[in-house]
């Protein structure tokens, strides 16, 4: 009993020193942050900082892994298949990682956040395509196809969260499906003759 009730609090002050952070970034530049700031919004002090973050940058990216995984299990449901509807809804879950991220920076940390959030979410489509691919193609084949795969989603994605396309994101992503399954498909027949 004291362990669960020991796991809910550090679980509560973890979603408290984010949420304080998440606060402070939507009204603050990343780099004038404190640590003190975040504590005084999490109510909590220093030392409870310091064990759950290294820093400001630790808590950001665990902001963002946390986040890009969220987004990846809403739209797939942990349903690891590699077809246009899986494809089109892992683009969508990048989608909305953006556009989630986008409400709560400001745009002078942007320029910081992009690379971190980009990392993350590539790693888990990586992740998520593997497990959906890996009784297609053999490991060498995988090593090349699940970067690409990962790549035209992301890109295609990251352009309809900054705006550069018009299209709805919904026939972005068919579009996007359509290629990327097409395209496995071909590469598929490539290599079996």
């Amino acid at each position: 009993m004291a362990t669960k009730v020991r796991n809910l609090r550090t679980t509560h002050t973890k979603q408290s020193l984010i949420s304080a952070f998440l606060n402070l970034v939507s009204k603050k530049d990343f780099e004038k942050i404190t640590i003190a700031d975040i504590t005084k919004g999490a109510k909590v002090n220093r030392a409870t900082f310091y064990t759950h973050f290294d820093d400001k940058y630790d808590l950001m990216d665990y902001i963002f892994g946390d986040s890009a995984l969220a987004s990846i299990e809403k739209y797939t449901s942990g349903v690891m298949k590699f077809d246009q509807d899986s494809i089109n809804q892992l683009f969508l879950a990048v989608c909305d990682f953006y556009q989630q991220s986008n409400v709560q920076c400001r745009n002078s940390n942007e320029i910081l956040a992009l690379p971190q959030m980009k990392e993350k979410i590539l790693k888990e489509l990586k992740f998520f395509l593997t497990k959906s691919l890996e009784h297609n193609y053999a490991d060498n084949e995988m090593n090349l196809y699940v970067p690409i795969f990962a790549q035209i989603i992301h890109e295609g994605a990251l352009q309809w969260a900054t705006g550069n396309i018009t299209a709805s994101k919904e026939e972005v992503g068919k579009n996007i499906a359509l290629f990327v399954v097409s395209g496995s498909q071909s590469s598929i027949a490539g290599t079996s003759r």
